[in-house]
């Protein structure tokens, strides 16, 4: 399903934007709900609960789409550069903790 959303075009910022935006919505229908309607504060937390459950589902999606994606740029790299882009990192990183 992964690589289908990547060969869609479907970037990893998008899932983590419509994660953002499952924040937000959760917010506006809970306070929509809360001063619409008159069943009162618990449909309006339901609603909150519902909708900001998506949030998560959105942030692991947006995770494996960026791991599709380096993925696919080390795919496309000639064959003595593979791996060597992972081994710079952690390079840097063991430079950086002083190990």
């Amino acid at each position: 399903m992964i690589k289908k959303l990547h060969k869609m075009g479907i970037k990893s910022n998008h899932m983590y934007l419509a994660g953002l935006g499952s924040i937000a919505l959760s917010f506006a229908t809970w306070f929509a709900s809360k001063e619409g309607e008159r069943a009162g504060i618990d449909r309006a937390d339901r609603w909150g609960i519902f909708v900001g459950q998506w949030a998560p589902t959105f942030f692991a999606m947006g995770v494996a789409l960026r791991i599709e994606e380096t993925h696919q740029g080390e795919e496309d790299m000639p064959e003595g550069m593979r791996g060597e882009t992972t081994h710079r990192t952690t390079d840097r990183i063991r430079a950086g903790s002083g190990v």
